[in-house]
């Protein structure tokens, strides 16, 4: 049950103003959502039902709007921090949620309240509000077995694509789903997708490789969503089954993980919630959906991937790439072209390589080789310096022996 829920029952329960919620002002919180929708439309989604949570909470606990008590609070008839601290007792109370949760709600909150002109000390906030810190779990870490396994188990396509865009590119969920086709290049070498800023958790737009097992990934997944399609319809006036053939029209502005044509502009986070779906059921049938210890969470989720590729490439000795590569500021001063960041992508190809087996034999034959041809010349240079030492030997006794018969000489004289 929802925490609203629980909210909702409590005041139905007490019987307090039943059904009069619209009457009620709450100008102060459209005013505040409108205001972070301008920065970023899912944060303010968040912070909507956040929100909403609270606005039940006063409703019930101060038989008063979310508006008032904001008055109330700066006329000096309610303590900020006791409003504060009276809303953590009670998700404390509920112990439905998590210290996380419980830390991001009351902390909404606090902000709103600034907003709203409410002056908040940052010192009283800590002295006054305890807040619970939240216990630090170690992650499952994922091996690339694993990976390979989940990908040879995913039921679809479209599904395989996904998972394996996330494996090899270290994207995050929704930045993944927000690629169209037009920001696809797969003339170059390495291929390479642009990530639009505007769905970046840090607003900054940037360029990522694909492997070579991506790019063909992706090249059969828009040949199969642009495939003709068989579609089946029952005619309302002659009661006939009507049958006729479809085909997609490729449209370069088109998200690559969305199918339907009827909706103009989807949002990516709707292709997020049936691909999350789809993917929890494909860790269930694998054995691998087991839940942290709060049943709520898995302990593998798409976020998973992110920790894997960041781990792999700091492994290979290239931690300032890595963050540059996952999306993350990265320090001040590392700054490479793109030149020099494909030829550090090359490197790394095998690794962020999956299902692949013939590209990675053939990588591995030209490694081999490579270190054979290496050897050769190790071999050869080794053979070159023992003759230039036996030719120093030599030498070494030539210049001796003209030594000694130029002090016989001059014992002579």
């Amino acid at each position: 049950m929802s925490l609203f829920s629980i909210l909702e029952r409590r005041l139905n329960k007490k019987g307090r103003y039943a059904g009069s919620k619209q009457s009620l002002d709450n100008d102060t919180i459209a005013k505040y959502i409108s205001e972070i929708s301008s920065m970023s439309k899912s944060t303010a989604y968040e912070y909507s039902k956040r929100l909403s949570y609270y606005k039940a909470f006063v409703l019930a606990e101060y038989r008063t709007s979310v508006d008032n008590i904001i008055r109330k609070i700066n006329d000096g008839t309610y303590d900020p921090y006791n409003v504060l601290s009276s809303y953590r007792a009670f998700l404390q109370d509920k112990g439905s949620i998590s210290a996380i949760t419980m830390k991001q709600q009351v902390i909404t909150i606090k902000n709103f309240l600034e907003y709203s002109d409410v002056d908040i000390s940052p010192r009283k906030f800590k002295l006054k509000v305890k807040l619970p810190k939240a216990p630090r779990k170690n992650k499952q870490a994922l091996s690339k077995e694993d990976i390979a396994e989940i990908l040879n188990a995913c039921s679809d396509i479209k599904l395989k694509t996904y998972v394996m865009f996330l494996a090899s590119t270290c994207c995050r969920a929704v930045e993944a789903l927000s690629i169209r086709a037009i920001d696809l290049d797969d003339k170059s070498s390495p291929a390479r997708i642009l990530i639009r800023g505007e769905y970046a958790k840090t607003k900054v737009e940037r360029t990522i490789f694909l492997t070579d097992e991506m790019t063909k990934q992706l090249r059969q997944w828009l040949e199969f969503k642009h495939r003709t399609r068989r579609v089946c319809q029952k005619d309302s006036l002659t009661g006939k089954t009507l049958t006729e053939y479809r085909t997609l029209t490729p449209d370069p502005y088109a998200l690559i993980f969305a199918v339907r044509q009827d909706i103009a502009d989807p949002d990516p986070r709707n292709l997020y919630t049936n691909l999350r779906i789809d993917f929890a059921k494909t860790l269930d049938r694998i054995g691998k959906g087991s839940r942290e210890d709060n049943k709520r969470r898995r302990k593998i989720t798409l976020h998973s991937f992110r920790r894997f590729v960041k781990s792999t490439i700091s492994d290979l000795g290239f931690g300032d790439y890595s963050e540059d590569f996952i999306g993350h500021d990265g320090s001040t001063y590392y700054r490479k072209t793109v030149r020099e960041k494909a030829e550090i992508f090359t490197k790394i190809e095998p690794y962020l390589t999956f299902l692949d087996f013939a590209t990675l034999e053939r990588k591995g034959a030209d490694t081999n080789t490579r270190i054979e041809e290496l050897e050769s010349i190790n071999q050869i240079l080794r053979q070159k310096d023992s003759m230039n030492t036996d030719a120093i030997a030599t030498l070494s006794d030539q210049l001796d022996k003209v030594m000694q018969e130029i002090e016989i000489l001059k014992k002579q004289k």
